[in-house]
C-alpha cells in the first residue's frame, strides 16, 4: 500500500501529542512512508519550536532530531525529492481548491506530492489538508 503522510504524522511520531495514540497502531506496521525536504524542514521547525515554547529542553530536541535523522539514514523513511511537476500540481490545486477550502501552500504541496507519487492513502492530522486530499480522491482513512 502506497501511503503519503504529511509532516503532522511524522511530528506526532517523534513528539508525543494528542494524535500520537491514534498514530502508534499505524506506525507499528512499519509502512513505507516518503520523506521530502519539506518534511524535514517542517519536522525540524516543530521540534525546535518546542524549545522556544519551553515544552522541552534543547538537549531533548537534539535527541529527537538525531533520532529522526538516523531513521532517515537507515531507510525507515523513503527519501524523495520534489519534482517540478509536484510544484505545478500544487499551484493547480491552489487554483482549483483554494477559493473553496482555503488551502495553504504546504497543504497543496503535500497533496500534490501524494498525487505525483500515486499514493493510495493520505495520512494527516490537519483537517484542511484532509479535505483537500479527499477532494482529489485520496483515501484519508487509516
Amino acid at each position: 500500500m502506497k501511503i503519503y503522510a504529511d509532516s503532522s504524522v511524522f511530528v506526532s511520531h517523534y513528539i508525543q501529542d494528542r494524535h500520537s495514540e491514534k498514530l502508534d497502531p499505524r506506525i507499528v506496521e512499519r509502512p513505507l512512508l516518503w520523506c521530502s525536504p519539506i518534511h524535514k524542514a517542517e519536522i525540524g521547525n516543530a521540534i525546535f519550536q518546542h524549545v522556544f515554547y519551553r515544552k522541552m529542553s534543547l538537549d531533548d530536541a537534539l535527541i529527537l532530531w538525531n533520532d529522526f535523522e538516523e531513521d532517515c539514514a537507515i531507510g525507515i523513511w523513503i527519501a524523495m525529492d520534489l519534482s517540478s511537476r509536484a510544484w505545478e500540481t500544487s499551484v493547480d490545486l491552489a487554483r482549483r481548491f483554494g477559493p473553496k477550502l482555503g488551502v495553504r501552500t504546504l497543504d497543496s504541496l503535500h497533496v500534490a506530492c501524494a498525487l505525483e507519487l500515486k499514493a493510495e492513502r493520505f495520512w494527516t492530522f490537519d483537517e484542511r489538508q484532509s479535505r483537500l486530499a479527499e477532494a482529489v480522491g485520496l483515501d484519508t482513512n487509516s
